[in-house]
């Protein structure tokens, strides 16, 4: 942006687009780069990329965040340079040009490709009652589709995926042992039912299953709490 000038009645009501962009905005987008994702944690960077959910101007977030217009762009630029964000318009106000931008989309996750060598490997310590195990398991499931979707994404085509998630609730840890021993046997019968090695332009898929207790809420916590 330009310095700041005294406006004349002209100069306000002098408004030109010079350049637009209406790309979509993603749900959810994987960040795999190392440099892009430690720009993301920035604490102030989150908050211009939550309130970018709608297109804003660096004046406008300044205004919003209580922060000096000039920080604000410092961040804006940063996270520009590392395809977070993205031009949506230039506006020529006068002699100044306004810079709309948008978050490229509404929801980050971090790939555990990220982090490169030190990456979970499920291959490792395979146990299937080991929660350890599972989140690499899931740290995987992040890595693997977030770069098949990338690439869907940029062929233009739909990845073709299945999720289920709810909750049950157990009686009794013999009634969840007994549940998971079902629960594998149904999902091997399964896959010894539909897989088929020597399928001509068949293509292998990964089947991920997994069972956890769910999160109490924190006030429920301390309700419970003496």
């Amino acid at each position: 942006m330009g310095g700041r000038s005294t406006p004349t009645g002209f100069l306000v009501l002098t408004e030109i687009v010079v350049g637009a962009y209406d790309g979509p905005v993603l749900d959810l987008a994987v960040i795999e780069d190392p440099a892009a994702a430690e720009v993301s944690l920035d604490p102030v960077r989150v908050r211009l990329l939550a309130e970018l959910a709608e297109p804003g101007t660096a004046t406008m977030l300044a205004t919003r965040l209580g922060l000096p217009r000039q920080n604000v762009n410092y961040h804006l630029k940063a996270l520009e340079r590392h395809g977070l964000v993205e031009l949506r318009e230039e506006r020529r106000k006068g002699n100044v040009t306004e810079r709309l931008l948008q978050a490229t989309a509404l929801s980050y996750v971090i790939s555990p490709a990220a982090l490169a060598a030190v990456q979970p490997d499920p291959t490792r310590s395979p146990d299937r009652l080991s929660a350890r195990w599972l989140i690499a398991l899931a740290a995987r499931l992040v890595r693997e589709v977030g770069q098949l979707l990338a690439g869907a994404t940029r062929a233009r085509k739909r990845l073709a995926t299945f999720a289920m998630d709810g909750e049950v609730r157990f009686a009794s840890a013999a009634d969840r042992a007994a549940f998971a021993e079902e629960l594998a046997t149904a999902v091997t019968a399964l896959i010894g039912k539909y897989h088929d090695e020597s399928a001509d332009g068949g293509r292998e898929h990964r089947v991920f299953v997994a069972v956890h207790p769910s999160l109490k809420p924190r006030n429920e916590t301390d309700r419970k709490e003496p």
